[in-house]
């Protein structure tokens, strides 16, 4: 097994979840999933991390994407630690967490020793056919934006669904702000019919409504 990269199929992997024994990502197959890892239970940024996730899921569910966590702590920890956040900040968690070893972390990419013991701030966006299409690090220090991890859910599948590329900060982007941009022409002709079918900077930066 070596670390999943963008276009690559994630490793399948059997592990134990707060949900019961599972494969992965075979048994999430057909649909969007979100792994993503934390350093440790029971720590202050981990914690909003996880109640802002799970503040998120309605956002995730109507994409139709998953949400699993993932920690080298065992699963005793994660279900205490999920019981703890239900006691005392009145959130359930509602998605899997994976009790995973170092092991199994570093080889898939969310052990970074020089960072410490303990797994990075990673996440892994995955497609229906398990096909790893966007990883994101962020170190144990810093909280991650979950907003943006919809949001790029949610690119990706508008670019599968129409064949388009999404800009900077999309739905918001500074320039075109809402609409999406059309795939750059690779030949003379295509690139003449562009600036006649489409609103363009030049042939190659054209764009359309989405």
């Amino acid at each position: 097994m070596s670390m999943p990269l963008l276009g690559e199929k994630f490793p399948s992997i059997e592990v134990q979840t707060t949900h019961g024994a599972m494969k992965f990502p075979e048994d999430k197959r057909g649909k969007w999933v979100v792994l993503f890892s934390h350093p440790a239970d029971f720590t202050p940024v981990c914690t909003t991390e996880f109640v802002s996730f799970q503040k998120h899921k309605p956002q995730f569910d109507e994409l139709g994407a998953e949400l699993v966590g993932f920690s080298i702590d065992q699963v005793f920890s994660h279900i205490k630690w999920v019981e703890w956040i239900k006691e005392k900040l009145d959130v359930e968690i509602e998605f899997p967490i994976i009790a995973g070893t170092d092991t199994l972390a570093e080889k898939i990419g969310m052990l970074h020793p020089a960072k410490g013991t303990n797994t990075v701030r990673a996440v892994f966006i995955i497609d229906p056919e398990g096909v790893v299409r966007t990883i994101l690090y962020y170190p144990q220090e810093i909280g991650r934006n979950i907003s943006e991890i919809v949001r790029a859910v949610k690119a990706l599948q508008k670019s599968d669904e129409d064949g388009v590329a999404t800009p900077a900060n999309w739905p918001e982007n500074e320039l075109i702000k809402d609409r999406v941009i059309i795939p750059p022409a690779t030949d003379c002709d295509t690139a003449k019919e562009r600036v006649e079918k489409y609103e363009c900077y030049d042939w190659w930066f054209c764009h359309k409504p989405q």
